[in-house]
């Protein structure tokens, strides 16, 4: 079961961004990854500049390492059909892991 956690509010800095996610959220994705009914986990971010690309995507790709063989990526964008088209494709895409997709409406 793939398994979502949403992350409402960042800081507009890339660095600031990834330092907070670090510190506030890493560790309830840890949490959801180590119940044994998860076989995946979707994090959800809000929409962000271009240089936030690198720390999502060193995110997804390091996470889903620790994780394997439980698969992790990070989705970007805000409510919508493109936002939820992507979940159901990673939910049922079982080679797909440690990935960053940013929707577009």
């Amino acid at each position: 079961m793939q398994r979502q956690i949403e992350i409402g509010l960042l800081p507009a800095s890339a660095l600031d961004a990834g330092v907070a996610f670090m510190a506030l959220h890493l560790e309830a994705a840890r949490a959801l990854l180590a119940d044994p009914e998860t076989t995946a986990l979707a994090i959800i971010l809000p929409p962000a500049g271009h240089d936030h690309r690198d720390w999502r995507l060193a995110l997804a790709r390091d996470l889903a390492r620790e994780a394997a063989p439980k698969r992790v990526n990070v989705v970007a964008g805000l409510p919508g059909d493109a936002r939820e088209a992507t979940l159901g494709f990673l939910a049922n895409a079982p080679g797909v892991t440690g990935q960053y997709c940013v929707c577009h409406e």
